[in-house]
């Protein structure tokens, strides 16, 4: 609706004004991940059309019964010089505006003409803030219109949907049979000869006969041999039976004290 159309009581109000704004003939996209802006600006600029003024205008026109009113966003592409309308672009999707995916300065806009005709052409900003502030009036006209919490309802709804169960058949047909092989499963059986190894192993061990209990009675049956008690410690000899020094070669005092 453009502004001319708009009723008498209709309020409008300017979310975003950016003076210059660079507009391109995009081609057709040729790719899902999105649109390309080097694909734009190549060859000098040869895809450019012109300069525009770029307004972002939300307007509240009442209903006729009076119970509220009814809100619209555009995205308003005009001549800078006298305000003409070059083209509009109905905000109603998110996809209305999309953003190129090799910068954040250029956009991929939804134009409507007269008549009704549609094409999708290109802005470019000068500055990354305008083009900031741009996303910014996107966003807060979204929430005005509710486009996140639809396009969440619409994810939901996806996802609650549930798939449908493919059975298998398991009966058997005929003919076949089911073998059951039931068994120490993952143990390694023994070989016969390591059996037998471990019984003579048992065998060596109990072969050894205990030794013989000890006789208490005092008998010699199978009691072992008894140590003879260590010799008796000599007494010291008595002085009477030291020889007397003379014998000894010691001197008997006949030549007494010394001189």
């Amino acid at each position: 609706m453009s502004t001319s159309e708009l009723p008498p009581d209709a309020i409008q109000r300017v979310l975003f004004v950016a003076s210059s704004v660079h507009v391109y003939n995009i081609p057709p996209l040729t790719s899902t991940k999105g649109y390309s802006a080097a694909n734009w600006t190549a060859d000098n600029n040869k895809r450019q059309i012109f300069t525009a003024r770029l307004r972002i205008i939300e307007d509240a026109v009442p209903l006729p019964d009076g119970s509220g009113e009814k809100l619209s966003t555009n995205v308003l592409l005009e001549d800078p010089s006298n305000g003409q309308l070059f083209a509009a672009a109905p905000y109603t999707h998110q996809s209305a505006v999309e953003a190129a995916i090799d910068s954040s300065r250029f956009f991929a806009v939804r134009v409507v003409g007269e008549g009704g005709m549609k094409a999708v052409l290109g802005i470019g900003f000068e500055e990354r803030s305008e083009a900031i502030d741009f996303g910014i009036a996107l966003q807060e006209a979204r929430k005005v219109h509710h486009m996140d919490d639809a396009a969440m309802h619409n994810r939901g709804k996806m996802a609650a949907t549930p798939k449908p169960e493919v059975k298998k058949d398991f009966s058997l047909k005929e003919g076949e049979t089911i073998h059951v092989d039931i068994g120490l499963k993952g143990r390694r059986k023994q070989e016969p000869e390591t059996i037998r190894d471990e019984v003579k192993e048992n065998k060596a061990l109990f072969s050894i006969a205990p030794p013989p209990p000890v006789d208490k009675g005092g008998g010699d049956g199978g009691a072992l041999p008894s140590l003879p008690p260590p010799p008796a410690s000599e007494k010291r000899r008595s002085r009477t039976n030291i020889p007397p020094a003379a014998d000894l070669g010691f001197d008997d005092g006949e030549f007494g004290e010394f001189q």
